[in-house]
């Protein structure tokens, strides 16, 4: 089917690795089109989000103007790609319970409306979405207010629910094990890539094939603009050769086509629940990548240069975050405690210059 739809907006984006990929946008600083293009599902999610651009909730005089006029802005243009399309979903959450509320509302300070907006927030499932969709509306309302647009930014300071920075929590061998034993080949693959490079979901679902060498994988954070070159582990090397190139990155559905962000997050969820794991997180992998590198004797620069972080993010992770209850790295230190009283035992022929047994190492 060969769509040919009016207002479609086209943005081609480089590729981790060389290429490009284009997206579809249902108008020029609108939501993005999740659906593989010239579908029957791409025509009825475009008549969707175009029906609901010309609801009463999007006329002049409304939040939704102030909505629409910071997705057109420069500062929302700047923003990294995957967090722009995070953005976008919550936009579409702040719109339907938002968009028709009048400007008027904004022009002098009024408790009740921050406290509205506060309920919403607590009444979301999950306390880190509520706090990702409250922040994404503070910062509308904040652009707006330094532009002129209203007099009163009511989520000023509003505070967060969710508190945690998610320390200490990392893929368990056990888990890893039960994901990749329910995992379709379609997830399996981009696992494996987080399991062992230690790089954020977005990269790993943009990279290109031109990105791996057959020894190494090259890519630029789409986050932090690093370049990256990652020689792969043995496994990960067997898995990317035992894959066929059906798409121009490296992961790809079951149809072969690209994963969606969204698409992938779904499939993703599923195996979870096939899996019976809860509580982890794909990007839980990142730090259970730092982790195993840890474990495995690297140094701080060692993992900084496979994962990207800096070196004191990495010390962060590992002093904070990661490894401060992990029982496998004190199962690492006594065994390298262990094996270096043998070789002094063994270096001093058991005993001390005085002749009596060596001591124990403080």
């Amino acid at each position: 089917m060969n769509l040919v739809l009016r207002g479609i907006h086209r943005v081609k984006r480089p590729l981790a690795g060389g290429g490009h990929s284009l997206h579809h946008y249902a108008w020029r600083g609108g939501p993005r089109i999740e659906a593989a293009p010239d579908t029957p599902e791409f025509l009825a999610e475009w008549q969707q989000l175009t029906a609901s651009r010309d609801k009463p909730t999007h006329h002049v005089g409304t939040l939704q103007e102030l909505i629409t006029g910071y997705q057109q802005s420069p500062d929302f243009a700047a923003l990294a790609d995957e967090t722009r399309e995070g953005y976008i979903r919550r936009i579409r959450k702040i719109e339907t319970a938002f968009g028709d509320l009048p400007l008027a509302t904004f022009a002098r300070p009024d408790p009740r409306i921050r406290g509205m907006m506060l309920d919403w927030r607590d009444g979301m499932a999950g306390r880190r979405e509520g706090d990702y969709c409250l922040t994404v509306l503070a910062r509308i309302l904040s652009w707006s207010k330094n532009r002129g647009r209203i007099t009163v930014n009511p989520l000023e300071r509003p505070g967060r629910l969710y508190s945690g920075s998610r320390a200490e929590i990392t893929w368990s061998e056990t888990e890893i094990a039960a994901l990749l034993a329910k995992a379709t080949p379609a997830v399996r693959l981009p696992f494996l890539l987080a399991l062992h490079t230690g790089q954020r979901e977005g990269d790993i679902l943009r990279l290109s094939w031109s990105a791996y060498d057959g020894q190494a994988l090259r890519l630029r954070q789409s986050k932090t603009g690093r370049h990256v070159r990652i020689p792969v582990t043995t496994t990960l090397k067997a898995a990317l050769d035992a894959t066929r190139r059906v798409a121009v990155t490296i992961c790809s559905t079951s149809r072969k086509q690209s994963w969606t962000g969204d698409g992938f997050r779904a499939s993703f969820a599923k195996i979870k629940v096939d899996a019976g794991i809860e509580g982890r997180t794909f990007h839980d992998l990142r730090g259970t990548a730092v982790t195993r590198l840890a474990i495995a004797g690297c140094s701080v620069p060692e993992i900084a240069t496979i994962t990207g972080h800096d070196l004191k993010t990495v010390e962060e992770i590992l002093s904070k975050h990661y490894l401060s209850r992990d029982n496998a790295l004190g199962d690492s230190a006594i065994a390298k405690l262990e094996k270096h009283g043998m070789r002094t035992a063994t270096v001093n022929g058991g005993v001390n210059g005085s002749g009596d047994p060596s001591p124990d190492i403080a």
